[in-house]
This record gives C-alpha cells, structure tokens and sequence, in this order.
C-alpha cells in the first residue's frame, strides 16, 4: 500500500500500482526521498501537516516516524512560529546526538514545498495512556520513573536545551525494554542566559508549565523540573493537573496530597514538594538534585507509642533525623509573591500563593474538576433578570435559496466591560443532540465520527465572537489583523484566549471560559440536524467564508454567484441561529477548551471537555478564509495552544451556580 502525502486528503490509504490518489489524485510517491516508505498516517499536526508511520529503506526497512510541514497559507504568524519550532526540533535533535532514551533524528529535508523531520520509531504507549489502561501509580514507579527519566534530563539539560512540554503523553515507556523516552522536542529550546520569548507565545501545556514559562515565556531547567514533579503528581493521583489549574491557578501545588488516595513516604512527599515549588528559587535547580534526593530509602515516620512496624512506604521500617529536619521546615511554611492572579478562581486582587496550605486556599474535594464533570450540572445557570431579544431565523435548501422565515426569541444578560464597552450572554437551555456527521455528509472529515448521543446542561454563551473592543477593554492591547472595533478579534491563539478568559473571570466574579466541543456544537445546531444550522447549504449572504466555492449539495450551476470578502467583518451580519447566536458558521475559527483527537471513540457524553489527550486545540466554526464544507456545524479542526492566525477567534461560556 502506498499513503498519500497530501495533508489534506481523507483517504490517503492506496494500493501500491497507483500512480495517482484514488481519493484526491495527488501523484503518489512510492519512496520520500528514494529512502522513505511512507506507510500510514499516525496523527494530525495541528493544521499544517501530519505525522506518518513509515520505513527506512535504508537501515533494513526499520521503522520510522516522519514529521511533515505542510501550511495552508503564507504569510501568517502562525506559519513562521510552526516552521521556527520544527527547525528547532531538528537542530535540538541533530545536537543530542543518539542518546538510548531520546529519538534518533535520521534525516530533515524539504521536498515538493513541503519539510519534512524522520526520527526513530518508539514502539511502546504513552505514560497517560498506560494511567488510563492499568491505573494510577505506586510510590515505587514513580521512584522508578524518577531515576529512569531525570538522567535523560540531566543530558539534554547540560547540553543547554530545555524540553518545555514534559507531561505524560510525551514521556513512551519502550516495549523492548521498558525503558522511558522523552519525546516531541517541537517545543525545546536553546537556553543562553535565560530562555524568553514575547509574553503570550509560552510553549508548554497548562497544568503542568510552571509560573515563569505560562507569564513570563522563560523556560530553565528547574521550569522542567516542575513539568516532571506534575506529571508524577498525575500519575500518582490520577487527577489531571489542567483541571485542578483551570479552576485554582497555581495554587493546587499547596494542597497536592489531598488528591491521595493512600499516602507517600516523607522523602518522596518532600521531594514533589520541591519540585513543585511555585517559586522557581525555591525548586529544585537541576537534575543531580533531584537524583541525589530520591536515592536515599523511604523515612517511614513512627507516631510515638504507635506500632514499630507501621509503614507509609514499602521499605523496612527506618527514622531518618534528616526526615524530621524537613518535615520541620515544611510546617514553618513561607509565603510566595508572584505576578498575576489565579486562573478561573472567582477571587478579585489575588497576588500571592501561600507554600503552605492555609484554610482559604484549599479548594473542597467536591468542587474539584475532573473530565467527567467540567461542565456545569443541569439548571445553574438561573434565568432571573434575563431580557428577551427578538430576531428572525431563516432555512435554505440545496442550494442555499432562503425557502422560509420564522421570528424567534431568546433570553440574555449583558456584562458591563468598562469604558462603554459591553458583553451579551444568551442563555442556552440544556438538552440531547447526536454529536457528529452523518456518513451521508458531503465534504465530513473521518474524524467527526462516530455520532453519538450527547446531553448538554443549559450555560450562557456568548451573543457574538469575541470583538475588538471587548479584548481591548479586558487585555488593553488589539492583535487583529482586520481592524475594527466591532470586528471579531483573531490572531489569538488558545493560550490568549484562556489568558482572557481568566482576566474577565477575576473582574466578574463569573466563571468565564471557552466552551467544551460538545457546548460549540450543540449551539451551533440549535436543534438541527443538517449540515448548517440554515438547513443544506449556505451562501455568502448568510455567512462569510471562501464565497468563490459552493458547497457540495449546492450543483455550482445552479447556485447563486458566490462573494469571496478577503476579510472578517462586523459581528451580527448575518442571520443568527434558534438559540441567537450570530456567526456561529464562518468570519473567524472559534478556539474550543478541548483537545483535538481524530475520532470520537470513547469521547465523554455529558458535554464536557476532553482534555491532556494531545498537544493541539479544537477550532469550530469556518472562517472568512477557508471553503463553505468547514463551516459545517459537524466541522473539526485544531492547532496548537500558541497558533496565531489571523483565523482564529473565539467566543465566550459563562457557567457557575453565580451568572448575573
């Protein structure tokens, strides 16, 4: 079989006496390169390429993983950050030459306008897909994990070269051996004096980066440490850290050992305390430390007149005076300052984090986010003091004709921004809808499958996309590309977006996010099952998008002539959906909380947000750039956390017991 190498086709798989893709009839290349069996491919790559499983022809067919840059557009932001990082991915590769626990590069290379990075196949799973199969860690393998990762850090750390993105699913435990690798080097950097770039392109992932990477964008070998002390934390407890920072900031590091099911001994305890430290002074600086600390034997701590032969550890029975020294200095507890505010607390003026757990910064178990329960239960979202608007709602047929009108109404509240500028939150009432496309569906990606039943709770969700004007009010800066007070603000990446959400979050007292896929989706259909929310198709009187293209149910001679804008436009243009959401189809990609994975096989049903599954974000919704198939209600797509684009917008989620 031979895959194809266009990253845009569906279905790249085809027979080898193709000399032409059967699905998109690009030329198919038998070997990349004359050296490279392209054989399948392994995973998406945020909008500008994929990642393939092939083979070396060269080194007896051995496996191989092949890296391929393949933008859509020139120009952007987003396009010169994604080719700076897989340079660098090379260059950091190249320089840590054949190390047994980090991929090999084997060869980088451009061809057909595309670059492409062959690196070492890692036969074995991911430590976050291992948690989920076999279950949470004894103390044991995470000392095991410890010793068997912090050498490898040790080595890429002394060749001056921060990873910034260690977390479960870039750590592959190796069949053959058993050995841990650390993988994706696309986020490592170079370190000299220290490692920074602009505030707002961080590299890393939320929950685990620590404070000076997600503020500050500086990376150092302790901002590393502390990625390795969250993932241990993660793997010990079960609880992923994303969530326990989306709802606490950083504050969550304080109170670690309530997530426990059982208890650690005191040397491992002290030792992700350390490396857990909010304070980068007050964490571990390097590697050695933390190898030399976790060396020495469990302490087990014997109540006084208690049992001798009573153990937190599953080591012989040990006192330890050095033990009782920092269990000491523990108890004092020292308090530190940092900049910024916790994110999605829901407290105004917070500037500091206690290193010691104080009543008024332990978060309740019950409150306490999980996968399963991101979303707001059932009918907190109260309807008291709401307005009502009033609009019309229009249906089309095939070819995007307007076949009826009917006036519909829908309750809001509006939030006062400052400076004149205002927000509109419409109420969503909850209720099933089937997530997905069905397989009749023109122009549906194989990844909108399988549909399946999902029951949203009622939220607020915002009127509009985000404007100018209101990321001017809460940011004081404007990124767009498109100027406009009453244009959608873009060129924003995920990180900004949340970065917003937490800002206005702390100024309301409201728990304002981005909503879950299933949330977008659910709006975004307002009760419909057809492609759009309209009906059949659409037309660039309804929505903006690539007008110089039809949609597939819509026969290009008998549909209307299309209006290709070259650019966003005001908000509330076009006809708003059931629910009164405008532009829920095109104008800009509206970014999503959750992870983007390539199906929906065991996605959650209660509408919630699936996360720490990948290193890229949904994006829902079209834009004024892309063709009318992706703004489908059902349409999928997805970049990374720092993808800047002048796309890419979003729209805001109000959900909490307290809304108006």
């Amino acid at each position: 079989m031979i895959c194809c190498l266009n990253p845009d086709c569906s279905q790249p798989i085809n027979p080898d006496d193709h000399k032409f893709c059967q699905s998109c009839r690009t030329p198919l290349i038998a070997l990349l390169i004359n050296r490279f069996r392209v054989l399948r491919v392994l995973s998406a790559e945020g909008g500008f390429g994929r990642t393939y499983l092939a083979e070396d022809s060269q080194k007896l067919n051995e496996p191989c993983v092949i890296k391929q840059l393949a933008p859509k557009q020139s120009g952007t932001y987003a396009l010169k950050k994604a080719t700076e990082l897989f340079i660098e991915e090379a260059k950091r590769l190249q320089d840590l030459g054949e190390h047994p626990q980090i991929p090999t590069l084997f060869a980088y290379f451009e061809d057909n306008g595309f670059l492409y990075l062959v690196q070492q196949f890692i036969k074995g799973e991911n430590l976050l897909d291992e948690l989920a199969q076999k279950g949470k860690y004894k103390e044991t393998q995470i000392r095991e994990l410890l010793l068997d990762l912090l050498p490898s850090l040790k080595f890429i750390h002394e060749r001056n070269i921060i990873h910034r993105d260690i977390k479960p699913q870039n750590i592959m435990r190796r069949a053959s051996d058993g050995k841990l690798v650390l993988i994706d080097f696309g986020a490592s950097k170079q370190l000299t004096t220290t490692v920074h770039t602009q505030i707002g392109t961080q590299i890393g992932s939320y929950g685990y980066s620590p404070l000076e990477q997600i503020q500050l964008g500086e990376a150092y070998p302790a901002s590393d440490l502390f990625a390795l002390g969250a993932t241990c934390f993660h793997l010990l407890t079960g609880v992923d850290p994303f969530n326990l920072w989306t709802i606490n900031g950083f504050s969550w590091v304080n109170n670690w050992r309530q997530y426990l099911s059982g208890s650690v001994s005191q040397e491992l305890g002290q030792v992700l305390d350390k490396l857990l430290k909010v304070d980068i002074q007050k964490r571990y600086q390097s590697a050695d430390e933390v190898i030399k600390d976790i060396q020495i034997p469990p302490t087990v701590y014997v109540p006084q007149g208690g049992n001798k032969n009573q153990s937190l550890g599953n080591s012989p029975t040990r006192i330890n005076r050095r033990g009782f020294i920092y269990g000491g200095l523990f108890l004092g507890g020292v308090t530190v300052a940092f900049v910024g505010q916790n994110l999605f607390s829901g407290k105004q003026n917070q500037t500091s984090i206690s290193d010691t757990p104080t009543p008024e910064n332990i978060p309740t178990p019950e409150n306490t986010p999980t996968p399963e329960n991101t979303t707001t239960p059932e009918n907190t979202t109260s309807s008291n003091n709401l307005k009502t608007f009033s609009f019309e709602v229009v249906s089309t047929n095939a070819s995007g004709k307007i076949i009826k009108r009917r006036n519909s109404s829908a309750k809001y509240f509006t939030e006062d921004l400052g400076n004149g500028v205002t927000l509109e939150m419409v109420e969503i009432p909850g209720g099933t809808f089937m997530m997905g496309s069905p397989k009749s569906e023109a122009k549906r990606g194989s990844d909108e499958s399988p549909q399946h039943q999902v029951t949203v709770p009622s939220f607020c969700m915002g009127k509009y996309q985000l404007t100018q004007a209101q990321y001017q009010a809460i940011i004081g800066a404007n990124p767009s590309g498109f100027k406009g007070d009453n244009r959608p603000v873009e060129s924003v990446s995920w990180n900004d977006a949340v970065t917003f959400c937490q800002r206005l979050s702390q100024k309301t007292g409201k728990n304002y996010r981005l909503p879950s896929e299933a949330e977008w989706e659910y709006a975004c259909r307002a009760g419909t099952t057809t492609p759009f929310y309209f009906g059949e198709s659409i037309t660039p009187d309804l929505v903006n998008y690539y007008g110089n293209l039809t949609y597939a149910s819509a026969p290009k001679a008998s549909a209307p002539k299309g209006q290709y804008r070259e650019q966003t436009t005001d908000v509330g243009s076009f006809p708003p959906n059931a629910f009164g959401l405008y532009d829920m189809h095109g104008n800009v990609w509206e970014w999503c909380l959750d992870d983007y994975i390539d199906s929906y096989n065991n996605a959650p049903t209660d509408g919630s947000a699936l996360t720490g599954r990948s290193g890229t974000n949904l994006l829902r919704g079209g834009s004024w750039y892309y063709n009318p198939g992706t703004c489908r209600s059902a349409c999928r797509n997805n970049a990374n956390p720092d993808n800047r684009d002048y796309n890419n917008g979003f729209r805001l989620v109000v959900s909490g017991a307290r809304t108006l």
